[in-house]
């Protein structure tokens, strides 16, 4: 194994690997490591009410990685924004199981040990938030939807991708999309979207990280792609 590594868990629900992603960036950045495993997965189904279908139909296990290495060409992660707000946490939560409610048989009988959202509020804040730091994360580096070859956006609803893909200028063609094969596996959906394009993918290319997540946490990142596959 990895004898001389260490590891640590950092949690921001859907935008988690987002936010591990800029953190191991930091850390390469600053000459602190030469090479960092960025993990990004959740297994859903452990915490999901299958009597529910505001959540039970969405969710899926999944996880990916990637290995972050320094690089003396201009390629690699180039810009992220990450932001956070704490008054969504009620929106989209599990009641139970941690130190302000610890697990009983009560909770556990009251079926607080599951994903709970106000799906009307998550998708309004959403779709708002995500697309405007995608869209900021462009403007501050002077790109527009022409020099973007590929967004690659959290997996959670289409609604909210199309809505992110149109705000930067993206057609449908631009857009990583396998939310029909593994559902929405939180913060497994970024690395789980390479797996499935880097065939796809050119060095050279512009790359379009955003994400969302409860918190509510939501961040996008810009990237050249370091390597033709």
């Amino acid at each position: 194994g990895a004898t001389n590594a260490f590891s640590y868990d950092l949690a921001a629900a859907c935008s988690g690997f987002l936010f591990a992603l800029a953190t191991g960036a930091n850390f390469i950045q600053s000459g602190t490591y030469k090479k960092v495993l960025v993990i990004g997965g959740d297994k859903m189904s452990s915490i999901i009410n299958y009597q529910d279908r505001a959540t039970c139909i969405i969710f899926g296990d999944g996880a990916g990685a990637v290995l972050l290495e320094p690089t003396t060409e201009e390629v690699g992660i180039m810009d992220s924004i990450l932001r956070s707000d704490g008054t969504g946490a009620n929106f989209l939560r599990m009641e139970a199981g941690g130190s302000r409610m610890p697990a009983t048989h009560a909770t556990v009988e009251a079926k607080q040990h599951y994903v709970f959202q106000e799906g009307a509020t998550v998708y309004k804040f959403a779709v708002t938030n995500m697309a405007e730091v995608a869209a900021e994360v462009l403007e501050r580096n002077n790109l527009t939807g022409n020099d973007i070859a590929w967004l690659a956006p959290h997996q959670a609803n289409k609604r909210i991708i199309d809505a992110t893909a149109s705000r930067i200028g993206l057609s449908e063609d631009k857009v990583m999309m396998n939310i029909e094969k593994y559902g929405n596996t939180t913060a497994g959906t970024l690395p789980l979207l390479l797996w499935d394009y880097e065939k796809k993918l050119k060095k050279g290319d512009n790359v379009i990280f955003a994400a969302f997540g409860g918190g509510f946490t939501w961040g996008a990142m810009w990237l050249k792609w370091a390597y033709n596959s």
